[in-house]
């Protein structure tokens, strides 16, 4: 599960990088995406950043795996938290840039990551 997630978190990482070069061929003309002040312009800037929120997530999750001696409680609910999460809150993003109503999906990639902190802070109070 350790490697899963150091994949994953990597493979956002380049998908954070991919996303930001192509949104960033437009970035110079003042009214692409209705402006840089716009909501669909916040709203791709939100989603390439979260590949990169995520991915350092999974990332920490992975290492934390391997770094811990005590078992976390839950620990392949708060896998699929994370690999959720990750997969949810840059569609969510991009989606919503497209068109607004898909803003109403966002507790999903909420809850998700949700899920994955939740059980490791209680496997820590009951280390």
């Amino acid at each position: 599960m350790s490697e899963l997630h150091l994949m994953v978190g990597w493979t956002a990482m380049l998908f954070g990088v991919l996303s930001g070069a192509a949104i960033g061929l437009f970035f110079h003309e003042d009214g692409w995406a209705g402006g840089y002040g716009s909501f669909r312009r916040r709203m791709m800037r939100l989603g390439h950043i979260s590949f990169f929120g995520l991915g350092f997530l999974n990332l920490m999750f992975g290492l934390t795996l391997s770094a811990v001696s005590w078992e976390i409680p839950y620990a392949k609910l708060a896998s699929f938290g994370f690999l959720l999460g990750v997969i949810t809150m840059p569609l969510c993003c991009f989606l919503t840039a497209w068109k607004k109503p898909f803003r109403h999906l966002f507790p999903v990639p909420v809850i998700s990551v949700l899920a994955g902190i939740v059980p490791i802070l209680l496997g820590w109070a009951s280390a």
